[in-house]
């Protein structure tokens, strides 16, 4: 009975902020990041790890996630069967180590996320080469291979980004992963430079002045290298496969605003993209190198450095030339009082902005493990609020426009196991014009078909068959089945009448 008290309670606290009777967007990018770079999978067999992933993907789903980010290069390593890299120690232990029994992460997601409707985004990071707790690399390993395209930092071993010979070998890496794999898309996080610390220079010194390529300023040149290494990312992709999509989820803040600068900066305080990073973000965008944008805006809202309103306002305004994501802080969100209402916390606050603001489509949960154990009734407030109904992907028309045709044969069938409805795949000769998922809508019979309403989805499956849910055959209703390319363009609806 107190588990159903504090449940009731959770929801009518969360109510004000999303009604009951309020349409939720059929498409919005719904995401959350699966680390291994934190160690959760370290000392887990393959079974083990398996059941792990599989639990997350479950609850994942539940509370309306459409897209996984799995990280897969943390440090120059691998969970996946790479012919470049070592196997990353967070997988087996010991870098360079194959897993035993014998398994692929990544083609293992890839299966299991679209069997669920979901995206997976191979995760990588580009320039960092080891971490601070790594004390041993493998013979493989490129630091091993050639140390002196390389600078340690802090601890850390990086790629020096000024070096061609690097940003074609990261490219190369990418290029690797899209062409092996069945990925929906390749995304890279906040890390291009190193995070400064006090005191610490960048020993890059002599690169720059061997490769300035005429430009004065070391501050401009690396930023020069990151922008030629952004361009040769997104066309290295394109290249393979037209179809997959490149993200970037950079640092909060893309620049403090500044008395004098003609730079567009935030109300902010705190560490920078463009001045500490050497990550000009708006400029990738409006150059359209990247086709979609996560900024990690981990603060809460009222947060004296960096405000999440200020700064979610900031990106909505100034970002808005590619798809815009918003990446939130599971943990800090919920243990932050709503500044308007104390007694909940800002879930509600911060998705009624990224949901209202012009130009973001959607989120991306930092991180996996925090929804799925209920971190403050979040995966709750999910599934039963505020991703209550399915939703699509935003679509990419840059990348491509044009529909798949519409589902044919569309039938309802007995089987030996219950009712089915049963299609087939539209033709299509070119790969971006065939059929990938299919969404199931079911309606009253007499009601209206609304397929812009997604409380009438039922499943977005890559299968041609949906079980139907048969109670006697009383009532009538009418089922449509329309076609997703990659891209999640929709086809025209075929419709069908059944009794259930």
């Amino acid at each position: 009975m107190k588990r159903i008290y504090t449940f009731l309670l959770t929801l009518l606290l969360l109510w004000p902020c999303v009604s009951a009777q309020e349409v939720l967007p059929k498409r919005e990018f719904r995401g959350a990041w699966i680390q291994m770079i934190n160690g959760q999978f370290m000392g887990m067999d393959r079974d083990e790890m398996q059941a792990n992933l599989t639990h997350q993907l479950n609850v994942l789903q539940q509370c309306g996630v459409n897209a996984i980010m799995f990280q897969v290069r943390g440090e120059a390593d691998a969970m996946y069967a790479s012919p470049y890299e070592p196997w990353s120690r967070f997988l087996t232990g010991r870098q360079g180590t194959p897993p035993n029994p014998y398994w692929d992460p990544l083609a293992w997601m890839v299966t299991e996320c679209h069997k669920r409707g979901m995206e997976l985004h191979a995760w990588i990071n580009p320039f960092r080469a080891k971490t601070k707790t790594t004390k041993e690399l493998a013979v493989t390993h490129p630091y091993v291979k050639h140390p002196e395209r390389f600078f340690e930092y802090d601890g850390l071993y990086l790629f020096d980004p000024g070096l061609d010979v690097n940003r074609s070998y990261i490219c190369k890496i990418a290029a690797d992963i899209v062409r092996r794999y069945d990925v929906d898309g390749v995304h890279i996080d906040d890390y291009f430079y190193p995070y400064p610390v006090a005191g610490v220079s960048i020993p890059d010194q002599a690169t720059y002045e061997t490769h300035k390529n005429g430009i004065n300023n070391i501050n401009d040149w690396r930023r020069y290298n990151v922008n030629l290494f952004i361009k040769a990312l997104h066309d290295s992709i394109r290249a393979v496969k037209p179809w997959v999509k490149f993200g970037v989820s950079p640092f909060g803040i893309y620049h403090n605003v500044k008395a004098g600068s003609n730079i567009p900066g935030s109300k902010t305080n705190g560490l920078q993209n463009y001045d500490d990073l050497y990550a000009d973000v708006l400029y990738w965008i409006n150059q359209g190198w990247v086709d979609y944008n996560i900024p990690q805006l981990y603060w809460e809202i009222g947060h004296r450095t960096a405000d999440y309103e200020e700064l979610v306002k900031w990106w909505s305004r100034f970002a808005g030339g590619r798809p815009l994501f918003i990446g939130q802080d599971v943990e800090r969100t919920v243990r932050a009082a709503d500044l308007n209402n104390p007694n909940v916390n800002q879930m509600g606050a911060k998705l009624r902005l990224q949901r209202t603001l012009r130009g973001i489509q959607g989120g991306c949960l930092w991180y996996s493990a925090a929804v799925v154990r209920n971190e403050g009734n979040y995966a709750t407030a999910l599934q039963k609020v505020y991703n209550r109904t399915p939703a699509l992907q935003p679509l990419f028309p840059f990348i491509d426009d044009k529909a798949p045709g519409k589902p044919r044969k569309l039938k309802a069938m007995w089987m030996p196991n219950g009712y089915y409805l049963f299609w087939t795949a539209p033709k299509g000769s070119k790969e971006m014009d065939r059929a990938r998922n299919y969404v199931v809508y079911r309606f009253k019979k007499g009601e209206r078909v609304d397929l812009f309403d997604p409380s009438h989805i039922v499943t977005v499956t890559p299968q041609t068959c949906y079980k139907l849910p048969y109670q006697g055959g009383h009532d009538k209703y009418v089922y449509v089945v329309t076609a997703l390319d990659r891209l999640q363009n929709e086809s025209k609806g075929v419709k069908r009448n059944v009794k259930l």
